[in-house]
């Protein structure tokens, strides 16, 4: 296992500085253009970094131990058409949210066909009555991988942030694989992880490659199929641990609709106003002030990092009480409000105003990332 995550960390670093080093002869078709609401970079970048975290998680695959490799493969292939579709975006820049969208249900759908898994154990009684019946359990699946993958790509906005994120939940999610006895799927963690975290040594702090929607699609799907294979494999465990693993995207995520909602926007439009942002804007830019651009993007990660950090911590010491995992979402969903309040409102309170998006104009960014 030490070895198969090696070889994906080599590979996924050597693949993604491999494309930094040749992006002459690619960057017409590969690059992410500096124009657009949410683009905060000032140099035009490679955004095909999901190239490197493919092909290191097939690396990966190769070389695990067949226990690993039993349950990677499928998630590999099911990974396809989510992949796919995103690293058409990338390049071409004319596939749809909702397409992708569809396309990562689609991965879900798969997943379930090859490995007969399909979320049934959420811990809630009268839902998991429901998802007796296979059909809705499958949708249900479908639905829930659709989703967390989309929240990992909206939470793509700084260098490291997402491959950073990503690495801390699979990480989590591997320690409490370990703790009810699962080295298999806690090894397929760390291949994962590992191939963020190399991917994440040419993206951070410098900003030579970006994830694109290729590579945040793809680790947003492994880290959603991971979140349903866990509490799937293991009845102590259910979906509320690895609810509050991806507590941050999740939250990010729900914000963000009901945000855009309120504003009278589609909920797939994109904006300035996500956490990140405002950290960005109110917090980094205010504290290293002559500080180079890139590094002030870089340097708003690490808050975000903790943001994830501390809910996956807290499912790691509660992971097998239902009760505490639940207060715990709760407390991640005030704190996320009263932060987010604060940023935009300068007060620790939530109010209906916390949800409504300032303007462009009121929200003034500067270099950076996306």
């Amino acid at each position: 296992m030490t070895f198969a995550c090696w070889i994906s960390f080599a590979v996924s670093l050597f693949t993604c500085g491999l494309i930094v080093l040749t992006q002459p002869w690619h960057i017409r078709f590969s690059a992410d253009s500096t124009l657009g609401v949410q683009k905060f970079h000032t140099q035009i970048t490679p955004r095909v970094g999901g190239i490197g975290i493919m092909v290191g998680l097939i690396f990966g695959w190769i070389f695990a131990p067949a226990n690993i490799s039993e349950i990677l493969g499928p998630m590999l292939i099911a990974s396809s058409p989510v992949f796919g579709f995103g690293l058409l975006e990338d390049i071409r820049k004319d596939v749809g949210v909702v397409v992708r969208l569809i396309a990562t249900m689609c991965g879900g759908l798969l997943a379930w066909y090859l490995t007969g898994v399909a979320m049934q154990n959420t811990g809630v009684y009268l839902l998991d009555r429901a998802l007796q019946w296979l059909p809705l359990a499958v949708l249900f699946t479908a639905f829930a991988v659709g989703g967390v993958a989309n929240a990992v790509n909206i939470i793509d906005g700084f260098n490291g942030l997402a491959s950073g994120a990503v690495a801390i939940m699979v990480g989590a999610m591997g320690l409490i694989a370990l703790e009810v006895g699962d080295p298999s799927l806690a090894g397929v963690c760390a291949v994962v992880a590992a191939c963020a975290v190399g991917f994440g040594m040419v993206n951070w702090p410098m900003g030579r490659i970006f994830l694109g929607d290729g590579g945040a699609y793809l680790l947003g799907f492994c880290v959603a199929w991971l979140a349903v294979l866990l509490p799937m494999r293991h009845a102590e465990l259910n979906a509320w641990t690895t609810i509050m693993v991806c507590a941050y995207p999740v939250l990010e995520v729900g914000f963000s609709v009901r945000r855009r909602k309120r504003a009278g926007c589609s909920p797939g439009s994109p904006d300035r106003a996500h956490l990140h942002h405002m950290v960005y804007g109110r917090l980094v830019r205010h504290a290293l002030p002559g500080v180079n651009k890139v590094f002030q993007n870089s340097m708003t990660s690490p808050w975000c990092w903790v943001a994830t950090l501390l809910p996956a911590l807290w499912a790691i010491v509660f992971a097998r009480n239902t009760t505490m995992l639940q207060v715990g979402f709760a407390m991640a969903v005030f704190s996320y409000a009263a932060v987010y309040a604060r940023l935009t409102q300068f007060r620790w309170c939530f109010s209906a105003l916390t949800l409504r998006p300032k303007p462009p104009s009121a929200v003034a960014f500067q270099g950076g990332k996306r």
